[in-house]
């Protein structure tokens, strides 16, 4: 846990507001008191000034010579440096870094500028390339259009991050003057520490410590964990300039086919709440030498929970990214039940709204408003009338609509047909307050004059700048409870020191090992064991060939071939591995596998990814034609003929005629995209079976399931000796889980079903309603479930 100078807990004292008048340049003080200290930094390409005030007091940094100069304080204790930040000559209340977030924040909200305050409520879109530094178009949005939030999506590379960070950080700078004060960048990212890179959500690069994703944190039913891990990745999202974490995803996973169960905590809600709960406090606080969290801290970040009321209820799965899911549906009423893990974190500064269309069990809106979240006042009122007043900003995208020119998709679900500046009116009345993925401040100061003319005609209850100011406040306390407007400079060679520093990843790989989980373990395949007794083994990896699924962003795939478990892993710890021959077509491309000669194999390691039904951009269960399909947890063929399959959907599109679409997947069959990662399990038990028969000697099979969500364990479950279960960790961790180097000690947070019909049956608000899975052992893979090397997991534990 990071800590905090015993210092600071006296500074409220020490330094109390008041004393004389703040003077700029070199102060006349007593010689005896403490004053603050300066040091010149630089990264190479940005050199700034980094000032240290006395007794604990804020860390200032800035650009010499630009427009934002030091002012200073003499109080009884010590000369105090502070930023003018709007070149005014003294200090103002919200440049006063002794005075509260919220007392600061609604200060500078009155006095920045329209246009500013217009800009503070973009939240830009996707930044991929921190190493080609400060762009034009960047330029454009911070110079022009004022924006201050923008999307870290690039790598992991710490020196292009912090080279660019303090780049765009210094062009804010140069940006301040007289009648347009200062604001400082907040940068932001989606998840980026996931151990295995198999998701949508996380950066590239292995310079930083590496986790197991929501749902593999989760499956460790550890607060503690969970706390671990947003302390120490806050720690490190500082270091790279990151001061606003886009998630949690705490969306309540109730239906299992979803595509972003695995950016969850999984189906119980006692369960996401804590784990929500303990990220929030993990990130935005500080914690002294006791673990006790003591507020925020150099090293805290904003945490922006998503997505509220929660998208978890995806009809039949399909995600709300695309025209496929952009309905989520409440057959059993448990609309309440989804609020729950926001309400655990209700202390984030910021909300992310999501895209769906909440529909009643009747086919009715839900809320009597058919649209999706953004443009949802009673949605909205949720939140606000319960008392939150932190920012809440539409995920991104909401604003355009994928039948407008020249748009591939857009999620403005319910308002396709108004205009880009209706779309941005009607978010401000909903009770929104920032666009996600907009850099544009165009619409929303045409906002500005629509609400403006309505508020002049008596339709709205305050006037335009009211209502942009009441965001501006909020948006600024994100910016002001970090300390951005004291130091937003970056030290390289302190970020480079941070990162991924030996600790942090040995905590990630510890989180890594704790989260597995082990379903089956007949014969104690897998058992406490010294790594020398596999010195001399040879060990046996099935390969696969899996193919993607064509985008929004291409329509080209790509085919992803190879061993289904780390060759490179295995061999430290094998004296041989054996995997398969390729069989190449004229174009050379893998279409098949010849195994190898198994007679002195000693065990098989087999690797099966969840299987893949396409992502969020893949449109997956709609095809091309507009009719349906099923999304599926086994790995073969499903055909969606039984009992259970809806024959008429629950939500669809209104026709003009006022017939409802029906978006029924009756009779269709699935598309998995990698069938063969079970075909590769089959081949193998049969190979080595073959070879049991002629020596009379047991060759185990451990399966390792490379699990997004629930999967259906009945396709190979009596074909092997033990299964493990990782959430996206490395196969680092399953082998050494696997060798028993490390007890398994996760359980599952997802019911695994017994079969197809189960998942059609259960309710896709409802969670923990499928019939589980039960394997040749008599064991339940029901939600708590997991084993350890003697048994059964306690789940009172």
């Amino acid at each position: 846990m990071r800590t905090t100078p015993l210092l600071a807990t006296t500074l409220a004292g020490a330094l109390a507001l008041g004393g004389a008048a703040a003077t700029a340049g070199t102060a006349h003080a007593d010689p005896a008191l403490p004053t603050p200290t300066e040091r010149t930094v630089t990264d190479g390409r940005t050199t700034f000034t980094q000032v240290t005030n006395p007794a604990g007091g804020a860390v200032l940094s800035y650009v010499p010579g630009g427009s934002v100069k030091l002012l200073r304080v003499t109080t009884d204790e010590a000369v105090l440096a502070f930023k003018d930040m709007n070149a005014n000559g003294r200090l103002d209340v919200w440049e006063d870094w002794r005075r509260s977030t919220n007392e600061r924040a609604k200060a500078l909200a009155q006095e920045l500028t329209i246009p500013q305050v217009a800009g503070l409520m973009l939240f830009s879109s996707h930044e991929r390339n921190a190493a080609a530094g400060l762009t034009d178009p960047q330029r454009k949005y911070l110079g022009v259009d004022h924006l201050r939030n923008v999307l870290n999506a690039s790598s992991n590379d710490v020196k292009a991050t912090v080279t660019w960070v303090n780049q765009v950080q210094a062009y804010a700078e140069t940006r301040a003057r007289s009648g347009l004060p200062y604001v400082p960048v907040n940068f932001s990212s989606d998840p980026r520490s996931t151990a295995a890179n198999d998701s949508a959500y996380n950066a590239a690069g292995s310079d930083i410590s590496r986790w197991p994703s929501n749902l593999g944190l989760a499956a460790t039913f550890s607060r503690k964990t969970m706390l671990d891990f947003a302390s120490t990745s806050s720690e490190e999202y500082r270091a790279m300039g990151i001061t606003t974490a886009l998630g949690p995803q705490i969306d309540l996973a109730t239906e299992p086919r979803w595509l972003r169960v695995d950016g969850t905590f999984g189906e119980n809600a006692a369960l996401a709440s804590t784990m929500a709960k303990a990220y929030v406090e993990g990130s935005q606080n500080t914690y002294d030498l006791y673990g006790h969290p003591t507020g925020w801290g150099e090293d805290s970040i904003n945490t922006m929970i998503k997505h509220w009321p929660g998208d978890g209820a995806g009809e039949a799965g399909r995600e709300s990214h695309l025209n496929a899911g952009k309905y989520a549906v409440y057959p059993g009423n448990n609309w309440a039940e989804h609020l729950k893990p926001f309400q655990a974190a209700s202390d984030a500064t910021a909300v992310m709204s999501s895209y769906s269309i909440a529909i009643a069990k009747d086919g009715s809106p839900l809320t009597g408003n058919r649209v999706g979240s953004a443009y949802d006042k009673v949605k909205i009122d949720l939140a606000r009338n319960a008392g939150y007043d932190g920012v809440i900003c539409t995920d991104w995208g909401v604003t355009r609509g994928y039948t407008d020119p020249n748009s591939p998709f857009g999620m403005a679900w319910g308002m396709e047909k108004a205009s880009v500046n209706e779309r941005h009116y009607a978010v401000l009345r909903a009770g929104l307050d920032m666009f996600g993925g907009n850099n544009d401040t165009v619409p929303v100061l045409a906002a500005h004059a629509m609400w403006q003319k309505d508020f002049e005609a008596g339709k709205v209850p305050v006037s335009a700048d009211v209502r942009f100011r009441q965001s501006g406040e909020r948006i600024l306390r994100m910016l002001f409870a970090p300390g951005l407007f004291e130091n937003p400079y970056l030290d390289l060679s302190r970020s480079q020191a941070t990162v991924a520093s030996k600790d942090k990843q040995m905590r990630g790989i510890a989180a890594q090992l704790d989260s597995v989980v082990m379903l089956k373990n007949a014969r104690r395949t897998v058992k406490k064991s010294s790594l020398a007794s596999f010195k001399n083994k040879t060990v046996y990896i099935p390969s696969t060939i899996a193919h993607g699924f064509p985008s929004v962003f291409s329509q080209a795939t790509t085919d992803v071939v190879g061993p289904t478990m780390d060759v490179d892993t295995a061999k430290r710890y094998f004296k041989k591995v054996l995997t398969d021959t390729p069989v190449l077509d004229a174009s050379g491309k893998v279409v098949d596998y010849r195994l190898p000669d198994l007679s002195s194999v000693d065990l098989v390691l087999a690797g099966l990814r969840g299987p893949d039904n396409g992502d969020n951009f893949t449109g997956a269960g709609m095809n091309k034609d507009g009719s349906f399909y099923p999304l599926s947890l086994q790995w073969r063929p499903y055909t969606a003929a039984g009992p259970h399959v809806r024959r008429t959907s629950i939500a669809g599109d209104l026709r003009e005629d006022g017939t409802q679409e029906n978006r029924s997947y009756y009779g269709a069959t699935s598309k998995i995209g990698n069938e063969r990662d079970l075909t590769a399990v089959l081949r193998a038990a049969d190979a080595v079976r073959t070879v049991e028969r002629r020596t009379g000697r047991h060759i185990p099979i451990i399966a390792s399931v490379k699990a997004k969500t629930s999967f259906i364990p009945a396709e190979f479950e009596r074909r092997v000796d033990a299964i493990l279960v990782g959430y996206s960790v490395s196969d680092q961790a399953l082998i050494e889980t696997a060798l028993g180097q490390h007890e398994p000690r996760g359980r599952l947070p997802m019911t695994s079903p017994k079969d197809m019909d189960a998942v059609e049956a259960q309710l896709e608000d409802v969670g923990e309603d499928m019939t589980p899975y039960r394997d040749s052992m008599g064991n339940t893979y029901s939600f708590g479930f997991g084993l350890g090397w003697k048994g059964v997991i306690d789940r009172r534990r």
